[in-house]
């Protein structure tokens, strides 16, 4: 179970009012309470802007969030938790005031081939593969950028820019990381919005990453690697499983976000069964929000009982699935960027101790979102997710089962099965406002016994399953 955590917005604990490494550190039993045994800092690099996708120095930490040092510690505790650390890895583009590019700019230095510039016969009003402008003015040169122009997409044709890149993967992993997410994984030979299914531009994406995978697992085995691959369709991630150790789902978390705010399955099940023949078993990465996209409670419009039912079929997906901080305490957060990635609540005071102060909160939440309001309440949505994360501990075949989705007769009900790890288990989500039955008949007659459910009253009776509304569980 992986966490997704904005280091300026998560704890500060140097009283500046910037979220940092320390804070991370200081925050770790908290995580140990969800259940997570995984973090994936976003970028903690050395950066002119709040965000860090725009590097200036892959090898020095940005000195709001701390040192070197403070990373060492970092590590240090959270594996001594058994949690791993993966670091955000942004090498499709550096900042323009990278030392490379500044340099680069001179067309006799070395560097200038590190970048990508415009011949004479480029189309300069070329639309990038993310929608703006793909080439950027400097002087008489013009240079490809594919998200803007303060971003310049590093050229890996150049072998002395994989030699570099190579390099700094090994840096981190020799300081102790287990591995990085990948940004903007498919834009390293991706560029312009015509390029989108050219399987030329795929096969060079999947060769530059096959050839980083295997110089980080000589410097580390364990190392794991997730890209970011916008896709809209499972098969499109398929390929990816290889040249990286996984690929996080979009497909996925749209339809279960509709599936939860529909309270019908709708394309659920035909989704799962192409997840189920596109991605290996218990290699998926699911999730429902990040730090791009408004915040889950959002796109549920504050609905509470939708909120619990995504992360209810998020948890009992197969794979390792990732939590975007704040998530589990029902955070909301709507566009632009900056609003998406608020301080963590920690205190029903939102100017308790150590809270961050990077930006004044805009969401509306009220004191009830915070850890301290729900850290010892049962039937909060904090103590949802660490049950739901302990069925996952309980039951392996919910990490690493092989998946299969039966038709069920109500839209209401989502439903699979997960098969291995010595186990078979039939998954039943109820995503309605009213009681739903099923039908124990065929090839689910030998699901008999309720292992896990979220509430009492769900049972087995005469061969029928009887949920209550907005009821979970795990047969055997």
């Amino acid at each position: 179970m992986w966490y997704e955590i904005f280091v300026r917005a998560w704890y500060d604990s140097d009283g500046d009012g910037i979220g940092d490494l320390g804070g991370v550190t200081s925050k770790l039993d908290y995580l140990k309470s969800l259940g997570v045994d995984g973090i994936w800092l976003m970028p903690i690099h050395s950066s002119p802007s709040y965000h860090g996708y725009d590097v200036t120095d892959y090898r020095a930490i940005n000195p709001q969030y701390g040192t070197l040092a403070d990373f060492h510690r970092l590590v240090d505790a959270a594996h001594a938790r058994g949690i791993r650390v993966i670091l955000d890895l942004v090498v499709n583009h550096t900042s323009d005031q990278h030392p490379w590019f500044l340099a680069a700019r001179d067309p006799a230095d070395p560097h200038h081939a590190w970048y990508t510039w415009a011949g004479p016969r480029a189309a300069l009003q070329a639309t990038s593969a993310t929608g703006g402008p793909a080439w950027h003015a400097l002087g008489k040169q013009h240079y490809l950028g594919t998200f803007t122009g303060a971003m310049p997409d590093l050229d890996f044709d150049t072998p002395a820019v994989r030699e570099a890149i190579d390099d700094v993967g090994r840096y981190w992993l020799a300081q102790g990381a287990d591995g990085f997410r990948l940004d903007a994984a498919q834009h390293v030979y991706y560029d312009f919005a015509s390029q989108k299914n050219d399987p030329a531009v795929l096969r060079e994406n999947l060769a530059w990453w096959s050839s980083f995978h295997r110089a980080m697992k000589q410097a580390d085995p364990d190392v794991y690697l997730i890209g970011e691959v916008t896709r809209e369709e499972p098969r499109e991630l398929a390929p990816w499983f290889g040249p990286l150790d996984a690929v996080f789902d979009f497909p996925l978390a749209s339809q279960l976000v509709a599936s939860a705010r529909n309270e019908r399955a709708g394309a659920l099940g035909a989704l799962l069964r192409h997840i189920a023949v596109s991605i290996p078993a218990g290699r998926d990465a699911p999730f429902l929000s990040n730090h791009d996209q408004e915040r889950v409670m959002s796109q549920l419009e504050g609905n509470a009982q939708h909120m619990r039912m995504a992360a209810a079929m998020l948890l009992t997906l197969p794979g390792e699935p990732f939590i975007y901080y704040g998530e589990e305490l029902g955070m909301r957060g709507r566009k632009p960027d900056p609003d998406l990635r608020e301080p963590m609540r920690w205190h029903r005071d939102p100017g308790g101790a150590g809270q961050s102060r990077w930006k004044r909160f805009t969401a509306g939440d009220g004191a009830d979102v915070s850890v301290d309001a729900q850290q010892d309440d049962a039937n909060s949505l904090l103590a949802w997710y660490r049950t739901l994360i302990g069925w996952r501990r309980e039951l392996p075949v919910l990490r690493k089962g092989s998946l299969s989705v039966p038709v069920v007769p109500s839209p209401s009900l989502a439903t699979w099965e997960l098969a291995g790890a010595g186990d078979d288990v039939l998954v039943v989500h109820n995503l309605s406002h009213r009681p739903q039955t099923l039908k124990l008949a065929g090839t689910l007659a030998h699901f008999s016994r309720v292992r896990l459910a979220s509430v009492a009253d769900a049972r087995i009776d005469a061969g029928t399953l009887r949920l209550p509304a907005y009821a979970s569980v795990v047969l055997q």
